[in-house]
């Protein structure tokens, strides 16, 4: 019995193709997310055992270790800050961005204020990140 490749094999390729590169794609997201929540979690348990021994070492080590953690979370405060800048940034642009693509493609009715919900998801990120942060937390 030989396999007989026929003009029907195109709509079915066309339909498997697709379907491996997502179930590939998916199954290197996963991994990829899973290889770097192990760095962080190996990073995080090397971190806590180099704080454990200077903090043992001496009374001038607690000290430098405790400094190091406050620095540590400071930048990791500002970090978080500016990301969510960042994200405000962005967000109010696709929301510009749609306005201005629905309002050219439709010129009879408002869609284009569907553009709003983005936009003012936006300058809520940038009005907390720029005026509500508390001040304890940078």
């Amino acid at each position: 019995m030989a396999f007989e490749v026929s003009s029907n094999m195109v709509p079915i390729a066309a339909m498997v193709i697709p379907i491996i590169g997502s179930i590939a794609l998916f199954s290197f997201l996963a991994v990829a997310s899973w290889s770097e929540a192990r760095r962080k979690e190996r990073e995080a348990y090397y971190m806590s055992e180099t704080l454990k021994k200077i903090a043992e070492s001496s009374g001038e080590g607690a000290k430098s270790a405790l400094e190091l953690l406050r620095e540590q979370e400071r930048v990791d405060g500002k970090r978080r800050l500016e990301g969510m800048r960042l994200g405000g940034l962005i967000t109010s642009a696709v929301g510009i961005g749609v306005m201005a693509l629905l309002y050219g493609l439709v010129h009879e009715q408002p869609v284009y204020l569907a553009g709003l919900i983005p936009l003012l998801i936006g300058v809520a990120l940038l009005a907390y990140a720029f005026f509500l942060v508390p001040q304890g937390s940078i």
